[in-house]
């Protein structure tokens, strides 16, 4: 295996094309090519989760390993569905669904209410027993839509009002998307990271 190449604790093609775009000088490989199953998400941050996504993978593969935690933070919904993004409607939940969930729980509140924004964490853990991973965090804010609109990007893509080009996340082309998002952003911090731990190991 090469050096750079970092084991990717998730399952979900549409991270694993981001993250991959988004880290050209490194191989992802998802943890399923080790058999590695889908941990239970019991933390009650995204941190928390990233954490314990990225060390049940190192364990179980023995590499260093990059975990995600992300969801949709919606202000007028108390926050929800946040950590609980991926199944709002219920557990095994499709994107549609969720999104549906989601438009229902928002039906009747005014368009001025509806400011809503993703949040991504990315957790580097060198080996699972790490004590000091690399974490990186991003925000992309924007507000939900009335209706989905778009065909591009996954989960809720397409109901995700982007401010600066009013469109929905998913009507933007790949490239546009990863300047913009969270998921992004959090790349970027965590390749500085990555880069300054690297020169203060090899100085």
């Amino acid at each position: 295996m090469k050096t750079n190449s970092l084991v990717l604790a998730s399952g979900n093609s549409g991270k694993i094309k981001e993250l991959q775009a988004l880290l050209p000088n490194y191989t992802l490989i998802p943890q399923t090519q080790f058999n590695v199953s889908e941990i239970e998400e019991t933390g009650t941050t995204f941190i928390e989760n990233a954490i314990l996504k990225a060390r049940h993978a190192a364990k179980l593969s023995n590499l260093s390993t990059i975990a995600d935690d992300s969801g949709l933070v919606v202000a007028a919904l108390n926050d929800a569905p946040a950590i609980y993004s991926a199944r709002y409607a219920g557990r095994g939940a499709t994107d549609s669904e969720n999104i549906i969930e989601l438009l229902h729980e928002l039906d009747g509140v005014t368009p001025e209410k509806r400011q809503a924004y993703f949040f991504c964490v990315l957790v580097l853990m060198r080996h699972a027993d790490d004590p000091c991973p690399i974490i990186a965090q991003g925000r992309w804010d924007g507000y939900i839509l009335e209706h989905p609109q778009g065909e591009k990007g996954f989960g809720y893509d397409p109901i995700f009002g982007v401010t600066t080009h009013h469109c929905s996340a998913a009507e933007l082309s790949f490239e546009i998307k990863n300047t913009l998002s969270h998921r992004g952003k959090a790349l970027a911090q965590l390749q500085s990271a990555i880069k300054d731990d690297y020169n203060a190991t090899h100085s």
